[in-house]
């Protein structure tokens, strides 16, 4: 059957590919469907078709699936957020685990390593400690709001409808952060909009309201409001900061980041305090945690707390062990070991992520850990310490080629490696597999009802 773009078709759904969608097929033709899970019977509108492969949404369900439930987020399919409500959630653990099986497989050729069943998300909704809502002077409007004429479309803050800059949904509540959170968003909604002030054109790069960063504090149950702007207006930014904490006694900080570069992230290039403290306090496992506005946290407290555990778990401490973390971060991981090791020296890149580390270590009494700025490569090649243990923990992209030579060349007895993608952490087990064991890996899910899954892998010195 030949299809051609545009074309809708009727599809059995036998399959789940890693990036959440759908797999069906058209005679030899694999085509992957948004919106779809198997055991579906859909109609569907092919929207991209190459040689091998085409693309399709979901325009209808013939026939349910029996892991198909409803998704109680009236965005479902139109943010990019969590784009399997849809899903049970423990099928959504299961192809998260059979992800992490079939990219060791057929990208490491490593298929008889143990992968044990996906540890779950202590929550699945409420669990997102940090949400960013962007500002558009542009709403973007969902089909059933076509006809109503009575909304407000040059004002949206929100969330973004999946592969756009442009398109920003006005969302009402987003069930991924604690219930506290959407009255936030509200409320600095309607202040924003009472404010007179346009919101920012992502196309014009005009305007006023950039985002609105929410974070949360799970051990204190207390809120940081991070206002970012094109600019300082503190005639309009001092009296809302002052009555977002006195209406919800549970914000404690309110900041203003300022950018006015073209690029949409919510760093700015100055900062104020506007009310309250310019910091959060958390806690992961006994260790305190002071978390800035800019400051990297895993998103999921809870989530972050089992993963660390297995981390734990794999580098079986005993108190004897010097350990070296690559890509440290602001030295999560190597906090939450250094009471059980001799002791720890972390690698970073970014300057402000070491001293973050560096402070969470003084805050928290630490006197074995030792944390280093600088690019990873270089810093491994002129690493002359003896290793027991080394933790690895890269960004998305996983290992340059280099680090994993110089990681060879070091020969630590263990290697504990952390992964939040499946493929690249296949690459790297399988430039590591000539000398090392690949004992075990644990799946962690610390992002429920999307496709995102961490993993730790356990591997001895052959």
């Amino acid at each position: 059957m030949s299809i051609k773009k545009g074309q809708i078709v009727e599809l059995e759904v036998d399959g789940i590919a890693f990036g959440g969608k759908g797999v069906a097929h058209i005679d030899k033709l694999v085509v992957f469907v948004d919106g779809a899970i198997p055991g579906d019977r859909v109609t569907a509108q092919i929207y991209k078709k190459k040689r091998r492969f085409g693309e399709a949404r979901t325009r209808g369900i013939l026939t349910a699936s029996k892991d198909r439930v409803n998704a109680p987020c009236p965005y479902v399919g139109w943010c990019g957020g969590c784009r399997w409500q849809f899903l049970e959630y423990a099928m959504q653990l299961e192809y998260k685990r059979q992800h992490v099986a079939e990219a060791l497989a057929h990208i490491g050729g490593l298929k008889v390593v143990p992968i044990h069943a996906t540890i779950p998300s202590e929550k699945i909704f409420g669990y997102r400690n940090k949400m960013e809502f962007s500002g558009s002077d542009r709403r973007w409007l969902l089909p059933s709001e076509m006809e109503d004429g009575g909304l407000q479309t040059d004002f949206a803050l929100g969330l973004h409808v999946p592969g756009t800059f442009y398109k920003v949904l006005d969302i009402e509540a987003c069930l991924l952060q604690p219930g506290l959170g959407n009255e936030l968003l509200d409320f600095c909604r309607q202040k924003m909009l009472a404010s007179g002030l346009p919101a920012y054109g992502l196309r014009s790069h005009s305007g006023f309201w950039r985002f609105l960063m929410l974070r949360h504090s799970t051990a204190r149950n207390q809120w940081m409001v991070n206002l970012i702007t094109s600019e300082p207006n503190p005639g309009v930014l001092q009296p809302m900061a002052q009555e977002v904490m006195g209406r919800f006694p549970q914000v404690v900080s309110v900041i203003n980041n300022v950018t006015a570069r073209k690029a949409s992230i919510t760093v700015g290039e100055s900062e104020t305090c506007l009310s309250g403290s310019d910091t959060l306090t958390e806690k992961i496992g006994g260790r305190t945690f002071e978390i800035s506005a800019n400051s990297f946290f895993q998103t999921n407290t809870k989530g972050a707390a089992a993963l660390y555990n297995v981390v734990d778990q794999y580098a079986g401490l005993d108190g004897t062990q010097r350990l070296l973390d690559l890509y440290c971060g602001t030295g999560g991981i190597a906090l939450y070991l250094a009471g059980k090791a001799r002791n720890v020296v972390g690698f970073e890149l970014v300057e402000s992520a070491v001293a973050d580390a560096r402070w969470n270590a003084e805050l928290n009494g630490v006197g074995n850990c030792r944390f280093v700025v600088g690019d990873v490569r270089q810093l491994l090649a002129g690493f002359d310490e003896d290793v027991d243990i080394m933790i690895i923990d890269p960004p998305r992209a996983g290992m340059h080629q280099a680090v994993a030579a110089k990681v060879l060349h070091t020969r630590p007895g263990k290697i504990v490696y952390v992964s939040c993608n499946p493929s690249t952490l296949a690459r790297d087990l399988a430039l590591l597999k000539g000398a090392y064991h690949i004992a075990e890996v644990q799946p962690v899910d610390m992002f429920p009802h999307t496709w995102h899954i961490e993993a730790v892998a356990r591997l001895e010195l052959k």
